[in-house]
């Protein structure tokens, strides 16, 4: 699959790595320029490249936005996003590093209005860079979960299953909106590492 990668940050550099050694075609950008990223994308191996933020977009399937969300505005036309399966890692604080109250909205739904005609899924965004970096197992007992949220069924399975081959699980916390809710800072399970089953209970203690 072509992943694109917005943003070479914690999330998005490891991220990049991750797919790109489980076999997937990746596209990588950031806001100091394609030749910023040729050692890193050297590094990756013949599978990947760094491109422009347009570029990125219109090479891949799938779209990861792992740029500062005070940063959301520069991202390309919304039109180069047309039916492609964007995965938001964003979390909404502000350029001090403080979090921005979007209620009764939340920062996933907030990027499907930015980008309409994208199958928003929001992932990637309540796991600690380390953890991610670290935390994936090649055999299925144990691992780490991965939460997940969005309106599309197709789009969802199609993230999960991206979480799955990191090494790493899924778990669907619901639509944008509530699942969203679930997943922003602060919330019960906003960084913490935590494993299917122990996820699952933390779920279910809430209202």
């Amino acid at each position: 699959m072509n992943i694109g990668i917005l943003g070479s940050g914690n999330i998005g550099h490891n991220a990049a790595r991750l797919f790109a050694r489980a076999g997937h075609l990746i596209a990588i950008s950031n806001s100091r320029g394609p030749q910023s990223l040729v050692n890193f994308v050297h590094e990756l191996g013949h599978n990947a490249q760094a491109l422009s933020a347009e570029e990125v977009v219109q090479f891949g399937d799938v779209i990861l936005l792992a740029i500062p969300w005070v940063k959301r505005d520069e991202l390309p036309d919304a039109q180069l996003f047309t039916n492609k399966i964007v995965i938001d890692a964003m979390n909404p604080y502000s350029a001090i590093f403080q979090l921005i109250d979007l209620s009764p909205s939340t920062s996933s739904e907030e990027v499907a209005r930015q980008l309409p005609q994208a199958h928003i899924v929001k992932a990637f965004n309540t796991m600690y860079f380390e953890t991610l970096r670290t935390g994936g197992r090649t055999t299925p007992q144990n691992r780490l979960v991965i939460f997940l949220a969005g309106d599309n069924a197709q789009a969802k399975a199609i993230v999960s299953q991206l979480i799955e081959e990191i090494g790493f699980a899924p778990l669907d916390t619901g639509s944008l909106h509530e699942g969203g809710l679930l997943q922003q800072p602060g919330s019960p399970i906003y960084n913490i590492p935590l494993t299917v089953e122990e996820a699952r209970k933390r779920l279910a203690q809430l209202p």
